[in-house]
């Protein structure tokens, strides 16, 4: 009788044993992010220069949480809520009055065989793809791809569209598609976008078409941009090219966007250089030409430096440099 009572007992034990794990397996959230705080100098074209301690100018620095729950059959509900930060102030967001969740705020459904939908604020297809083809990724402070499609007065709209639907496909072999769109308020028209990416080894491709009419809940110039985007690893070397056209619907001006770069791993780092330009239809050329080195100090931090040169046609020239740190979590 007592080995009866023990047994049961032990039984009873594994079971519910089995029970909290199947639940932690079924039911997940993470906490993650990334801090970027960095000492140098910046100048804008035709501006003066300054010397501060920055926040974000390789990655712009955010906290994320992110979870999902199995239910059943493939398919599982997932959510995301990430929001920039200044690590140099404590603020939030990246500017004054930026939104909290700024970086994605979206909740969805995700199933193996037949993608992920998510509704909310989503970050662009366009956003990614331009982070993924240059060498500098998603650096506003030095990648020139990134400050010519956003910060030079080319594309319409945020890095995230609020009040959107995303789909994005499972891979088949080695292709991806994707396609969004923000709704259209009393006040303002709306946003879409379609994108198709390609990898497979060696070699990664993408192609990004956007159409944007708003910002927020802000009616904004209209704006139609193709991008085309490539990778090739070489091994010793990993490069990129991309190349853009953003017409402005309102203004009647468009831009042709070009950018080729390259990633060269040395020891436990990597060199980092990347050119690109801005050759609109009416108007100065832009050209920028950003240098840098990163060197990792474990898998979740590394060390950098970088420096760039920014030349607008009739304008003295700017550019600057930086050296930072950057922790992950």
């Amino acid at each position: 009788m007592k080995k009866s009572a023990l047994t049961r007992h032990l039984t009873l034990v594994s079971a519910l044993c089995l029970t909290a794990l199947s639940a932690q397996a079924q039911s997940t959230v993470t906490a993650y992010g990334l801090l970027d705080l960095s000492v140098g100098s910046t100048k804008a074209p035709g501006g003066t220069s300054t010397t501060a301690v920055d926040s974000g100018k390789m990655t712009t620095s955010f906290i994320g949480f992110g979870g999902s729950e199995d239910l059943g059959g493939g398919l599982s509900a997932v959510f995301k809520m990430e929001g920039f930060l200044r690590v140099d102030t404590g603020d939030q967001g990246r500017f004054t009055g930026d939104t909290t969740w700024a970086r994605t705020a979206s909740v969805g459904l995700s199933h193996k065989q037949y993608g992920t939908l998510t509704a909310g604020r989503n970050t662009t297809a366009l956003f990614v793809s331009t982070l993924l083809f240059n060498a500098f990724g998603d650096s506003f402070g030095y990648s020139p791809s990134i400050r010519h499609y956003f910060t030079s007065g080319t594309v319409t709209g945020d890095t995230g569209w609020s009040d959107s639907l995303a789909y994005s496909s499972p891979t088949i072999s080695g292709f991806r598609f994707g396609a969004a769109m923000a709704t259209k308020e009393t006040s303002n028209g709306g946003n879409w976008s379609m994108n198709l990416g390609y990898g497979s080894g060696p070699l990664s491709a993408s192609v990004v078409v956007q159409d944007v009419k708003k910002d927020g809940a802000a009616a904004v110039p209209d704006t139609r941009t193709v991008q085309l985007g490539g990778a090739y690893d070489f091994g010793v070397a990993k490069g990129f090219l991309q190349y853009g056209e953003v017409k402005n619907n309102t203004t009647g001006n468009s831009y042709d966007i070009t950018g080729i770069g390259a990633r060269v791993p040395v020891g436990t780092g990597a060199v980092l250089v990347q050119w690109g330009q801005i050759a609109p239809k009416t108007g100065a050329d832009r050209q920028t030409l950003s240098v840098g080195y990163s060197h990792a100090l474990s898998k979740r931090t590394d060390a950098y430096v970088a420096t760039m040169y920014d030349k607008v046609d009739n304008l003295s020239s700017g550019g600057g440099y930086s050296v930072g740190l950057r922790h992950r979590f």
